[in-house]
């Protein structure tokens, strides 16, 4: 009798991660919209956000990135922290502008960020396969993954006064690295129960894959550049 309700129970707790997984995927699809209009536009204009500061402007991106956090958070439950996250992901793909600006100043430019696309793709499909098959626990590398969150954040703000490219480099290198075990954390902790709202998971989803292709695209201009036009 107990093994028999442990088995409903179990069985419940599955349909239920996969509902939140389903729903994450789809969310996950149409966060690209208004990312890739962002990003669209942002080209168009020229976007630039205080290109001459970039200290201030690193501060000032974490301070509405982490009010938008705050605001899908407080509202994950209804169609307000919806919207607030298709207004982020318009936000993050305006902030994406800049570096495709410069993607785009070479011949190449398309094709190189076809490349960090594909990348991307192909990173996030192998990570979320083996989260979604394998019957490992990824839910605890989230220490370790935040040490190294940490650890990059710092590189990053120190490089911002170093300019230097090696620096640069090896940080975009960690930062797929990083993000890459992110996805595979995240999603498995979907997987697993452990995450059941899909707004939320959709939120950290849509950082690591955002992460994952910015890292990408750096390593691409880097290594596969053509000259400019």
């Amino acid at each position: 009798m107990q093994l028999d309700t442990y088995g409903q129970q179990t069985q419940v707790l599955s349909q239920g991660a996969n509902r939140v997984l389903r729903n994450t995927y789809m969310l996950l699809a149409l966060t690209m919209v208004p990312t890739v209009a962002g990003a669209l536009l942002g080209v168009q204009m020229q976007f630039s956000f205080m290109a001459g500061s970039p200290f201030i402007a690193f501060m000032l991106f974490m301070g509405i990135s982490f009010a938008f956090f705050y605001g899908i958070e407080r509202n994950k439950n209804n169609g307000l922290g919806v919207a607030l996250l298709l207004g982020f992901t318009f936000f993050m793909g305006l902030m994406l502008s800049r570096i495709l600006q410069v993607a785009l100043g070479f011949s190449n430019g398309g094709s190189m960020i076809a490349m960090a696309a594909g990348g991307t793709g192909a990173v996030f499909a192998t990570m979320a396969s083996i989260a979604s098959v394998s019957k490992r626990d990824f839910t605890n590398m989230g220490k370790f993954l935040m040490v190294g969150l940490v650890v990059i954040l710092l590189a990053g703000v120190a490089n911002i006064f170093l300019q230097m490219p090696v620096l640069h480099l090896v940080i975009s290198a960690a930062v797929v690295m990083l993000f890459s075990g992110y996805l595979l954390y995240d999603i498995s902790n979907v997987v697993r129960g452990g995450e059941t709202n899909y707004v939320t998971a959709t939120l950290a989803v849509y950082l690591d894959v955002y992460n994952i292709f910015v890292g990408l695209l750096n390593l691409v201009m880097a290594f596969g550049g053509g000259d400019r036009d």
